[in-house]
């Protein structure tokens, strides 16, 4: 990972905790903005999809695949977008979808990094447990059905998020050189 990178991945980290702390001072506020930043990162990941299939995936072998997942991404951010006000269900099963998918795929790519013996098999499997952890609270969360405690659950995933983000761009990158 290049300097630009890590600076990069930190500035970001640093804006997530900056919205996640002024989130939860003000959660009565809050809950409105939530759906916009949703949309956004939906919108941002799905363009970005896109762009690396123009780019290389277009390539590949199944690179056919990134390309529709990224219009179904760009799609569902566009259509969270056009809404005016999202229900309190629909934002808590976006955070719930998100996270246990985000949790089983870093857990499956512990079991292969450790299969492999590479060291960072348990930092990886954390992350996974911690998202699983998020998205069982989220699923907790749909049936109580209070504003508050979503901000204070997607706050605090954003700021689980930004640590873990942070952690991997500080943390030493191995060369392998081939002789």
């Amino acid at each position: 990972m290049t300097k630009f990178r890590r600076i990069g991945i930190i500035m970001i980290s640093l804006l997530m905790i900056t919205i996640a702390v002024t989130m939860i001072v003000f959660p009565s506020s809050a809950y409105p903005y939530i759906a916009v930043i949703l949309s956004l990162m939906l919108i941002a990941y799905g363009v970005r999809k896109i762009v690396y299939f123009i780019t290389m995936a277009r390539h590949m072998v199944g690179g056919r695949l990134i390309l529709y997942y990224g219009l179904i991404i760009l799609d569902l951010g566009l259509f969270t977008a056009t809404l005016s006000v999202i229900p309190l269900t629909y934002v808590m099963l976006y955070l719930l979808s998100g996270y246990a998918f985000a949790g089983a795929i870093d857990m499956m790519r512990s079991a292969e990094m450790r299969k492999y013996h590479n060291p960072l098999w348990k930092f990886v499997l954390f992350k996974g447990i911690g998202n699983i952890i998020i998205a069982l609270l989220c699923f907790i969360l749909i049936f109580v059905k209070s504003t508050t405690l979503a901000v204070y659950f997607f706050a605090g995933g954003m700021i689980y998020s930004a640590i873990t983000r942070m952690i991997q761009a500080l943390r030493k990158t191995a060369v392998v050189y081939i002789q």
